[in-house]
């Protein structure tokens, strides 16, 4: 498989929408806190009666309702040529754009990686990893020194994805989503990449 990975504009915004995103979770992590966290927190993965959890109905279309996303950079990978060539995986780059309510992603210095997906007949070809250098080469060279993404403790595979790719573990929020009834059960972990 051939790959190349260009930013793409609005008019071709339903590329990226195409791209399926989901996956299936068959273990999680779940927090352990010696001493009422005084210890730590810990990770421990743990094997749950497997489901999907998809992202389908989001993707750059959805997202320019609520963001503007003239400053974002949005890349589609292609197996084969553009414009001939197949989408199977996206990211979008996320740059001076209030994407999360949390103060540490509202730094100046900081881009966030708001979303990479690789379509799932794709996966395993090392287009993630093509993805995310692709994205952060373009936040370097927008002038940023450190790329920031949440994932989740369901998403297992995300997480070890991310820490093959150098990223660090800078935060558990145990409670992150606790306001929202259907992923409040979920941990919400935030991982910072240096630029």
């Amino acid at each position: 498989m051939t790959v190349h990975i260009r930013a793409i504009g609005v008019d071709e915004f339903p590329l990226y929408d195409a791209i399926p995103n989901y996956f299936e979770v068959r273990t999680v992590f779940q927090v352990v806190a010696p001493d009422g966290g005084l210890g730590g927190l810990q990770l421990v993965e743990q094997p749950v009666e497997p489901y999907i959890k998809t992202y389908d109905n989001d993707g750059p279309t959805a997202w320019a309702q609520e963001f503007d996303l003239h400053t974002w950079g949005i890349f589609v990978a292609f197996d084969g040529e553009a414009p001939t060539g197949v989408p199977v995986g996206g990211a979008a780059v996320a740059l001076n754009a209030p994407v999360y309510p949390l103060d540490h992603f509202q730094r100046k210095d900081l881009a966030v990686l708001w979303d990479i997906r690789v379509h799932p007949d794709a996966r395993g070809r090392g287009i993630g990893a093509q993805l995310f250098r692709h994205a952060a080469d373009w936040a370097r060279g927008q002038g940023y020194g450190q790329l920031g993404l949440e994932t989740q403790s369901v998403n297992v595979a995300a997480c070890r994805f991310y820490a093959r790719q150098g990223c660090i573990l800078g935060a558990i929020h145990r409670y992150g989503y606790a306001g929202v009834p259907n992923v409040a059960h979920e941990v919400m972990l935030l991982w910072y990449f240096d630029l």
